[in-house]
């Protein structure tokens, strides 16, 4: 979501956590994330192809939901921090430590949040999902979805995950848990981002919306 200059201050918190559907789970040796490309402002489409899966490090991405500037801004600090911490510690940073991080740093900002709603993924020893939201709670996940359409996904979601799905078993049940979304929510649209990541890094895809 963008900034709505019309949108009262009262009406931030609602409206930011309210837009968007992105999906996470757990596969055998790999995370899936998912996410729809539409970006609102209020009721307009500002934007059709926003990126809202967002590399971390070559083994970790996070999604976004919420305000914009608020999630490039986290995005960014999260990436520097892997990367100061892997030139200091002279290894890489686990995804939990990452997780922590950034729960750490919503915390402490509880009082002027950043509006959002985020799932973090990656590979380190094995696979890693965590979801985070705008306070800094931090729930270790084996699926998870966020953003206004994330009651429809997660019945997807419920309804057909397994444990050990192949990666792209899982990315398929992800991409039509959005699609799923995008059939009933308006502030979700505009064809579906995918990730898979494994110990070999992210491979990145991308679907339609469906007829």
């Amino acid at each position: 979501m963008y900034f709505d200059r019309n949108v009262k201050n009262s009406e931030i918190y609602e409206k930011a956590l309210h837009g968007t559907t992105t999906v996470g789970l757990i596969a055998k040796d790999a995370v899936i994330l998912a996410a729809d490309r539409r970006a609102t402002a209020g009721t307009f489409i500002a934007h059709r192809k926003t990126r809202k899966i967002l590399k971390i490090t070559d083994k970790m991405a996070l999604t976004t939901a919420g305000l914009v500037a608020d999630a490039q801004v986290l995005a960014d600090w999260l990436n520097t921090q892997m990367n100061y911490l892997t030139i200091t510690k002279k290894q890489p940073v686990t995804v939990r430590e990452a997780a922590h991080l950034l729960s750490l740093l919503l915390y402490r900002y509880k009082l002027f949040p950043f509006y959002v709603q985020l799932i973090l993924g990656g590979y380190d020893t094995a696979p890693r999902l965590f979801s985070l939201d705008l306070y800094g709670s931090l729930v270790e996940e084996k699926y998870t979805s966020t953003g206004s359409g994330s009651p429809i996904a997660i019945g997807v979601l419920e309804d057909g995950y397994r444990e050990n799905m192949s990666p792209e078993e899982a990315r398929k049940l992800a991409v039509k848990a959005v699609q799923m979304a995008l059939k009933r929510d308006s502030a979700t649209g505009d064809g579906v981002d995918s990730v898979i990541i494994t110990s070999e890094g992210i491979k990145e895809f991308s679907d339609p919306v469906q007829p």
